[in-house]
Formats: C-alpha cells, structure tokens, sequence
C-alpha cells in the first residue's frame, strides 16, 4: 500500500492534528508506504497564477510547477484527506490544492475528438478516505448539500478505481464538542481506517490532551 495523505489545518495541536496522527499511525502500523502533504506547514500557495491557467492544457508542462506532490498523485494507490469544513465546504488552501494538483492528463483526460466529456485520469488509486471536522450540525449540513464531502467523495472519487474502498468520518457540532464526542469520534475514524485498508490494524488513539484541542 503506498499513502499520500493530505492534511491541512493552521494549527499543530488543532483536533484535525489528532485526526491525522490516528490516520498515520494506522497506515504505518499496516505496512503502508506513506506520504504526508501538511499544506500550512509546507506553504502550499495556493493561487492558480495567470502563467498556470495559461498553460493548463499544455501537457506535461503544465505539471512544473507541482512536481513533488503531482508526482506523489501518480504515486500512490491510497489518498486521504484530513481537513476541518469551513463555510460547508473545503478550505481555500485545499481548493487551490485541488485546483493545481488535479490536472488534466494527471486527475483527468480532457475531451478530444472521440470524447465530449472528461475522464478518469486517477484509475490507479484503489482507496480514498475523508475525514473532516464541522462546526455546523449534520443536518444543516445536509441541507446545504455537503459541498466539501461531494467534491471529494464523488468529485475526485470519480476520477479513482470504479471499485476504491472508501471511507468517510465527520464530527459535527465541534463548536460544542466534549471530550467524549471528541473520543467517540477517533474511535469513529479508526473503525473507518481499518474498513479502508481491508482489516483491523490496532493502534492507541492520540492523547486526549491532543484531541481536546480546538478544531
């Protein structure tokens, strides 16, 4: 199993960090090669520039600028992400990620003369996992439509193996949340990880010094 999880949140001891250290521990206690993609602690900029958007069709140059994680992309067979919803969706730093990363003839195949729609360009990755904490109750959520779940879930989902494992864990309320919705939840989230890698894999969850930290 190769990883390339994708974290991204502004804060090191935020419960996403929580989160994300469940994640890795379960990965790396199943064997997996893992590798991790911390967007604020990297400084990943991201504004799609004019020189990009310029160049966006033209492969593979389009790739220059996102080597090192287009390269992790192609790499992997399992993707995670691990990020807190903010304004229901995905936060501005994952988007441009998003955006920059998940080009045509790296995410996707752009339409051509014998296809008018795109294609999967991600058949290689086998798992995708979601983990995400929401200030907003589940069914406000809901009835705003979970644009930050559907862009991945079913967005880049679409793009990775028809039959992926997936897995998906929220905790909602976290403007509200106790110790042990907070508990209840990486418990949640390791359930889901061992569903995503196809077996039980036994770790301790993070401290709760940690996970009681904000979102």
């Amino acid at each position: 199993m190769r990883a390339l999880v994708v974290y991204c949140h502004p804060k090191p001891d935020s419960f996403n960090a929580a989160i994300k250290t469940l994640v890795l521990q379960k990965l790396k206690a199943a064997g997996a090669e893992v590798r991790l993609h911390d967007l604020y602690r990297e400084g990943f900029q991201p504004i799609l520039t004019p020189q990009e958007w310029e160049g966006y069709l033209t492969c593979p140059d389009n790739t220059a600028a996102v080597q090192k994680p287009v390269d992790d992309l192609r790499w992997c067979d399992t993707l995670v992400f691990v990020y807190p919803t903010w304004w229901y969706g995905l936060p501005a730093i994952l988007k441009g990620w998003l955006d920059r990363v998940m080009l045509p003839d790296v995410a996707f195949l752009m339409p051509d003369a014998d296809h008018r729609n795109i294609r999967p360009g991600l058949r290689h990755i086998q798992r995708l996992g979601v983990f995400t904490t929401c200030g907003a109750s589940r069914w406000l959520t809901a009835i705003i439509g979970s644009p930050g779940k559907r862009t991945l879930m079913r967005g880049v989902g679409f793009l990775c193996a028809p039959r992926k494992r997936t897995a998906f864990a929220a905790h909602f309320l976290m403007d509200s949340s106790t110790e042990a919705s907070r508990q209840a939840h990486l418990q949640r989230v390791a359930r889901q990880m061992d569903k995503l890698i196809g077996r039980a894999v036994p770790v301790e969850l993070p401290s709760m010094m940690q996970a009681e930290a904000a979102e």
